[in-house]
């Protein structure tokens, strides 16, 4: 059986990311799973699962953008920012309101859309994933504690609304979202609801982009239950390419054998780092790929860093 590589899921609406692996494992007789980028079990979408030695490939992958459709919901507020959690507010538009933001184009909440897309700094919602001295930030949450979560820098590169409907009891706005790792979309769902001051909700969200990886390549449960049991694996793609969606550094012909001999060499362009990430490049040379690099300061100097090195004749 083939299990090395990794599969793009469509993950169903109720399924924890963890579920997602276990049921990839279980298909292609593997312990040896992890997947790239969690998604909430109300979220659907891509979410890529490597197996096998494909795992060693995961990493080369955290950095990458991600992209998002969301339903939004203004005029209420909850306490995990979106459907599964409890309603600490409700300030719905009336049926006036309602009216007027229809006369004007709905011209607050597309103002509220351009605030927000400027956004360079966001806060972690406290029923996050996000970890503090090791601890799961919803675990504090669930017990009543505040999370000590500090805002992290972000990029939302493209906030765009792709549908509104006025409903009894609020206003549901459809969008699209293309933005860096570590954005919060429930979070972005907040920010929304607190320029316009109805507060607003996540009704329901789907990861639609990772990188290259795309959910229209992506395969539901069932459809890879399916394909197993009639013994067709060609879900299961080669991790290895994974490397060529690395943005690329090429080096000329000193820093090739600079780089082959293991000597450290200057990074050659600025790179904004936090704390302990590495942001993962593919160095090539002539067309061949030499090694994969990551940038890293030291005695004060941005440095070129081998993470993993590529035998050539």
């Amino acid at each position: 059986m083939i299990n090395d590589g990794f599969i793009l899921v469509d993950k169903p609406e109720g399924w924890t990311s963890f579920k997602t692996d276990r049921f990839v494992g279980s298909l292609l007789g593997t312990r040896k799973v992890g997947h790239l980028g969690t998604l909430d079990p109300f979220a659907t979408g891509l979410l890529p699962v490597f197996v096998g030695k494909g795992l060693k490939f995961l990493r080369f992958c955290e950095g990458f953008d991600k992209g998002y459709s969301c339903k939004c919901i203004f005029g209420a507020q909850t306490d995990t920012m979106d459907k599964t959690g409890e309603f600490i507010s409700e300030n719905y538009p009336s049926s006036s309101e309602l009216s007027e933001l229809a006369k004007t184009g709905y011209g607050k909440i597309h103002e509220a859309f351009a605030k927000v897309k400027a956004t360079k700094e966001q806060l972690p919602p406290a029923f996050s994933a996000k970890k503090i001295d090791g601890v799961k930030a919803y675990e504090l949450a669930r017990k009543g504690e505040m999370p000590d979560l500090k805002p992290a820098p972000v990029t939302i590169y493209s906030l765009d609304i792709t549908g509104i409907e006025a409903r009894s009891k609020g206003l549901a706005v459809d969008f699209d979202c293309l933005c860096s790792k570590g954005t919060y979309i429930r979070t972005i769902c907040s920010d929304l609801g607190a320029v316009t001051g109805y507060g607003a909700y996540a009704e329901s969200l789907r990861r639609t982009i990772n990188g290259q990886f795309s959910v229209k390549d992506a395969y539901t449960p069932e459809k890879l239950q399916k394909m197993a049991e009639e013994g067709d694996f060609s879900f299961v793609r080669d991790a290895s390419e994974t490397i060529t969606f690395l943005p690329e550094i090429k080096l000329d012909p000193k820093q090739t054998q600079d780089i082959k001999f293991g000597r450290k060499i200057a990074f050659p362009f600025e790179v904004a780092l936090e704390g302990d990430e590495r942001i993962y490049y593919r160095a090539t040379s002539e067309g061949k790929l030499i090694a994969v690099v990551f940038p890293a300061v030291e005695n004060g100097i941005l440095t070129m860093r081998i993470e993993r090195l590529y035998a050539h004749d």
